[in-house]
């Protein structure tokens, strides 16, 4: 059994990861460039100054797609490549670059799923505030409109924000991403709210750019499944996936998705943030709700529930749980139960935007790079979602990431890509998990 007719096969990436040369052609620096150069903030002092230098070698990019034989990417533009000062100040030079890779993707017949912010903040945004200052989130739908309508020819698929937890937990709150913040509880509510209106006042402005344009966000936090099939463990773990609690409100799928998918939070009585959204007002929930096309997800890891009474409690993973090169734990079933819980919640087309694991990679004697432990963690996760697709309406499937990269705070120690970069020549080799993927795709995931 095969997925959905049309399902789309696809890889990710993201500018700042993999472009390199920030600053060519009258380029802006990002918050990423920033943060890089404080001493102690990227593993091993680096920076994304090169990176996979696919400022330069995105044709060799396109070629690996081609040859995995994938229809989509799904690629960040940088804001701040094209955008320097954040005041409109179009620089048409970064536009050029993105305008060659698109055309160069629609000759091969792959379709550009464009990201229109994945954490590539221009600097002199956040010299104003940042997503403390609501400036911020008007100049990103500035941005959104321009783009819609300088690719409405070209591009269909657009994703507004990439991760908005990531940017308020990690940036704003643990300082371990830029910008490399400690806000306090209602500063982050400030950022919240900055980026969910960024997210309306985008999608709208895209909408009016291009009529034909389709929207979604890509959003990720905490996903639970059941320990067994169990109607009370099943219904446990839903409750666990939504229930919002102080400590990580940040990181949460209903934060992001109930507030632009229904006009409202998700349940939160007795926590912060409670009080906190007492604060917003009708003009602030009228910009707010604005309900996607689609839903991206990145799925990495999730959660076992089991019932425990009249709630729920986490199941302990034993001594010795299978984890990943970066030690996050191997959770299969999260593709299976977990993203069923947003479909069922949300009823909107879902795409898998984001799902991999880091692997200890290294170019074998024979000249190639052997990853049977990606093939496995694959194997898993897509037998899954497989399942979860039988009753839910799951588009389409983005590999993170089509190469290894810049990865934020870890620098070039974690591995992720189903093509392997050697950095010090910039050589590309598919991986045995890029040849695997392709024959997966080839079948439309039938051979799973």
């Amino acid at each position: 059994m095969a997925f959905v007719k049309d399902f789309v096969w696809g890889a990710a990436s993201s500018a700042i990861q993999i472009e390199g040369s920030p600053l060519a052609d009258g380029g802006g620096e990002s918050v990423w460039d920033r943060f890089c150069s404080i001493p102690g903030k990227v593993a091993g002092g680096v920076d994304a100054s090169v990176a996979c230098d696919s400022y330069h070698r995105y044709e060799e990019d396109v070629a690996m797609l081609e040859a995995m034989g994938l229809k989509a990417y799904r690629f960040s533009t940088s804001w701040a490549r094209i955008d320097p000062r954040g005041d409109g100040s179009w620089n048409a030079a970064g536009l050029a670059y993105y305008d060659r890779l698109v055309n160069l993707l629609l000759e091969k017949d792959i379709e550009p799923y464009v990201t229109l912010h994945h954490w590539e903040l221009p600097q002199a945004l956040e010299d104003r505030g940042g997503w403390l200052n609501p400036e911020t989130a008007r100049a990103f739908a500035r941005f959104a409109g321009m783009m819609a309508e300088h690719f409405r020819d070209r591009v269909r698929m657009y994703f507004t924000l990439n991760e908005p937890q990531c940017v308020l937990h990690l940036g704003y709150h643990q300082g371990l991403h830029a910008p490399g913040r400690h806000l306090d509880q209602r500063g982050l509510f400030s950022c919240w709210k900055h980026l969910m209106m960024a997210h309306g006042l985008s999608m709208r402005a895209i909408r009016a750019a291009d009529a034909a344009a389709q929207v979604g966000l890509a959003s990720t936090g905490r996903l639970c499944y059941p320990e067994t099939d169990s109607a009370e463990d099943m219904a446990a773990a839903e409750r666990a996936t939504f229930r919002v609690f102080d400590d990580d409100w940040l990181f949460h799928h209903g934060v992001v998705l109930d507030a632009i998918c229904k006009g409202s939070f998700a349940p939160c009585s007795g926590t912060v943030l409670e009080a906190l959204a007492q604060e917003l007002s009708k003009e602030d929930w009228e910009i707010i709700h604005c309900p996607p096309d689609f839903i991206g997800l990145n799925v990495y890891n999730g959660n076992c529930v089991r019932a425990d009474g009249e709630g729920e409690a986490y199941v302990p993973r034993p001594a010795g749980y299978p984890l990943t090169a970066l030690k996050w734990p191997v959770t299969e079933r999260v593709m299976h139960e977990g993203v069923g819980h947003i479909w069922k919640r949300y009823n909107l087309p879902i795409y898998i935007t984001e799902n991999g694991q880091s692997c200890n990679d290294r170019i074998f004697l024979d000249g190639a790079v052997h990853d049977p432990d990606r093939i496995d963690f694959l194997a898993r996760y897509l037998g899954q979602l497989k399942k979860c697709a039988e009753t839910a309406d799951i588009r389409g499937y983005f590999h993170w990431s089509l190469t290894d990269n810049f990865e934020w705070h870890s620098g070039y120690g974690e591995r992720f890509g189903l093509v392997y970069v050697d950095y010090a020549s910039q050589k590309r080799i598919l991986k045995d998990s890029a040849r695997w993927y392709r024959e997966i795709a080839a079948s439309n995931g039938a051979s799973l």
